[in-house]
């Protein structure tokens, strides 16, 4: 039997605050190997213990408040006893790391070209001309686009997906025998995320490099690795083959995370959204899934005509108008009582704009908002305010949006306050209550945001949402950030909510698999416009517009099988938005391929 590339025996790793403070060990025994050609998936919720087992690998880990124990051997080298000159001579040439944000892994003051050179002359002992040559080779291996033109840009100037890519070139550049690859695609757009996936298994079989994937995105797993470890609160719950993991799961952790996962297709033939069947971590047993009504045939709730936002861009030395962003171009749509109407397509497109234009968190060019009847678009001051109690807002990330100085009770207390609608008191009895009603205790209402989870942290925004007794809410990316299992329970919890409280909700995100559970409902944006509209089921099972069927082909399913799909995708950019100022955009047509589904010619 061939020697493994990477060996872990025991690893153990604990923390502490200071030198005063006790050790707290959050990985606990982990052995595993990888070999050459062989990619091996930790898999876990946040906390499990995923990331710090590669930092221990890598020994990145503070020395004063961190201690690493056991062995970790590259090809029969023990890492954990190498002096730290050699360590970092093995950093980035043997071993290299892909961190799950590029943008704080990517010096912003040097260009993207300089950074990754800098890799070759320090490890391969280039020249500088020699280092150039092979930096703009790798960013075509990479797929970025006019890589020669690109070598002396800023990382700010590229989109997220692109400076993904520029960490791979970086992380390639020496010719690494273990890459590891933590958590590379959970914030990239779908088609991305894609295209990266297809990159990372072609250099793999081009160069025979080991991989070690870190990630809490099932059906990523599912197309990337060989084999799978289970991680839970810093212990190994399982190990096996992908296949074996996916088909016979045998920890009840392990099939908790399989059946948290919203798998594409699965809502064939199902007219109508339905919530997520959990698996309970301790019994092992599953709750059914529950269809839930169709939205009323009512007159809606929220009515969008014409809407156009743009930002205007300035230059020249007396900062003239040169020309906008068109973020949101001609957007119309309804949405009725208890309906989800859902917004996708890819950053940039104009979901989030769509959003905020119709709060007036952004102040729209033009068009025409009904919420509830009043007119938004034409409102100010006391009466726009007014008008928000019957739309609020969740947003994508909840430690951003909650105060972090102030109590969950006094923030979710806050807006029914602000708007004179009772005392304090009353105020906090009704907090306390929707608490309780989002699967919380009242009991915590004087604990500060940074006490509670991700997860636990969307309940009090919803909750916050909830307050003023609003029609609609506008959910943006608010289940994107979370864990598969937490992202589950949120959308359930939304689902149950807008069932007992009739609300509607404007869903926007780019997790089409999510998408396709809860929506009545989708509209599809691309470059500011809706390119398609329809029932959710027709968008699903009969797109017909081109980017419909790229989001939806771009979904990673959760199958071991497609361990060998290429979707051999384009790598062309999204088009910039940004018109000149004497732009006319052309007038769309639609056509009806079907009931209540539209098409952009």
């Amino acid at each position: 039997m061939t020697e493994p590339v990477l060996s872990v025996r025991g690893l153990t790793t604990s923390f502490r605050a200071d030198a005063f403070s006790p050790w707290s060990t959050v990985v606990r025994d982990l052995s595993f190997d990888i070999g050459a050609g062989e990619t091996l998936a930790i898999v876990g919720e946040s906390g499990s213990g995923k990331s710090v087992t590669s930092l221990s690998v890598m020994r990145l880990l503070a020395e004063r408040t961190s201690r690493i124990e056991g062995s970790a051997k590259l090809e029969g080298s023990e890492l954990l006893a190498l002096p730290e000159a050699k360590m970092r001579k093995v950093r980035g040439s043997a071993i290299s790391m892909i961190f799950q944000e590029p943008m704080t892994s990517l010096n912003p003051m040097m260009t993207i070209g300089s950074q990754v050179a800098e890799v070759m002359r320090c490890h391969l002992g280039l020249s500088a001309a020699e280092a150039k040559a092979e930096a703009i080779r790798l960013f075509e291996k990479v797929r970025i686009p006019n890589a020669k033109d690109r070598y002396d840009t800023h990382p700010h100037k590229l989109s997220g997906g692109q400076r993904q890519r520029v960490m791979i070139a970086m992380a390639l550049a020496a010719r690494p025998k273990l890459l590891i690859a933590d958590e590379p695609t959970t914030a990239l757009d779908v088609t991305i995320q894609g295209q990266i996936l297809d990159l990372i298994k072609d250099l793999q079989v081009e160069t025979g490099m080991a991989v070690l994937f870190i990630t809490h995105d099932m059906g990523v797993v599912a197309e990337v690795s060989d084999r799978t470890l289970v991680m839970l609160r810093g212990d190994k719950v399982e190990e096996g083959s992908t296949a074996d993991i996916f088909a016979r799961g045998k920890h009840p952790y392990t099939r908790a995370l399989l059946s948290a996962v919203p798998r594409l297709g699965s809502m064939a033939g199902r007219l109508n959204p339905a919530t997520f069947g959990l698996i309970d971590m301790t019994t092992g047993e599953a709750t059914p899934e529950r269809a839930l009504p169709a939205a009323a045939d009512a007159p809606p709730v929220l009515e969008v005509k014409n809407l156009c936002t743009r930002f205007e861009v300035r230059g020249g030395l007396f900062a003239r108008v040169t020309g906008a962003v068109h973020a949101v171009e001609d957007v119309s749509f309804d949405l009725r009582p208890g309906e989800t109407l859902s917004l996708v397509g890819e950053s940039g497109c104009g979901k989030s704009t769509t959003g905020r234009s119709i709060l007036r968190l952004t102040h729209p060019r033009a068009g025409d908002i009904r919420v509830d009847g009043a007119a938004m678009h034409a409102l100010d001051g006391k009466a726009l305010r007014e008008a928000r109690r019957a739309i609020q807002m969740v947003f994508q990330d909840p430690f951003a949006s909650l105060n972090p100085r102030v109590s969950v009770g006094t923030a979710i207390a806050e807006p029914f306050i602000e708007q004179g609608l009772g005392t304090q008191a009353e105020a906090r009895e009704k907090a306390g209550q929707l608490l309780e009603r989002v699967g919380l205790s009242a009991k915590v209402m004087n604990r500060l945001p940074h006490e509670f989870s991700g997860g636990q942290r969307q309940r009090i925004c919803i909750a916050r949402a909830l307050m003023l007794d609003p029609k609609i809410i506008v959910a943006d990316e608010s289940v994107s950030a979370l864990d598969v299992s937490i992202k589950a329970q949120v959308c359930n919890l939304l689902m149950d909510l807008q069932e007992s409280l009739g609300l509607s909700y404007l869903f926007i995100s780019h997790d089409m698999a999510v998408v396709e559970r809860v929506s009545h409902r989708v509209a599809v944006m691309y470059m500011g416009e809706i390119v398609e509209i329809g029932p959710r089921p027709a968008i699903f099972e009969r797109p017909q517009h081109a980017y419909t069927q790229k989001l939806i082909a771009a979904v990673p399913v959760p199958d071991p099988a497609r361990r060998v799909l290429r979707r051999k995708q384009d790598i062309e950019e999204i088009k910039s938005p940004f018109r000149p100022k004497d732009f006319q955009p052309p007038k769309r047509e639609w056509r009806e391929v079907g009931a209540g589904h539209f098409v952009q010619t």
